[in-house]
């Protein structure tokens, strides 16, 4: 599906900018709790997404990486391509997190009891660099910690055993 909006500003200190999508085109991408959509603006590479309820529409968050990448300001016109996200995640799972999920039993089981949404965050943070080394010690604090905290999730602790495992290699 294929449309223009304008690229917005939250005006707050949490969030940066948004692409408003009109309800008649977002709920045509709504299944149950499924809000997961792949996002293009202005012909850049497809990203995952979620339809964020906004004032009885909905809206893509974007970053203010990708807004200075694409030169686009608030206010500015967008082209906006969406397509259903179909992944099991809704992110890509990197193939070295995903090697040590299938490694590790009771890992595995505390990760696929977590909700999609910590799911997605804990795949994030080892997707976001791209060295495999670095994925790799990522992955294994995640594990970690998962073990230890019996799959309750403590970022604090979390970031403790990130560095710890990252002062290993």
């Amino acid at each position: 599906m294929n449309f223009i909006s304008t690229l917005e500003h939250f005006h707050n200190k949490l969030w940066s900018y948004y692409v408003p999508i009109p309800r008649e085109i977002g709920d045509r991408f709504i299944e149950g709790d499924n809000r997961r959509v792949l996002c293009s603006i202005n012909g850049c590479k497809p990203m995952h997404s979620a339809l964020m309820h906004k004032d009885g529409a909905y809206s893509i968050y974007v970053n203010t990486e990708l807004q200075k990448k694409l030169g686009i300001e608030e206010g500015d016109t967008v082209s906006v391509a969406l397509e259903k996200d179909t992944s099991e995640f809704g992110i890509p799972m990197p193939e070295s997190f995903e090697v040590l999920l299938a490694q590790d039993d009771e890992g595995r089981s505390y990760f696929q009891s977590l909700t999609m949404g910590k799911q997605r965050s804990l795949i994030y943070i080892v997707q976001k660099v791209k060295n495999v080394d670095s994925q790799l010690a990522k992955g294994l604090a995640i594990m970690h910690h998962l073990k230890e905290a019996k799959g309750e999730l403590d970022f604090k602790r979390l970031n403790e055993l990130i560095k710890e495992y990252n002062n290993r290699r």
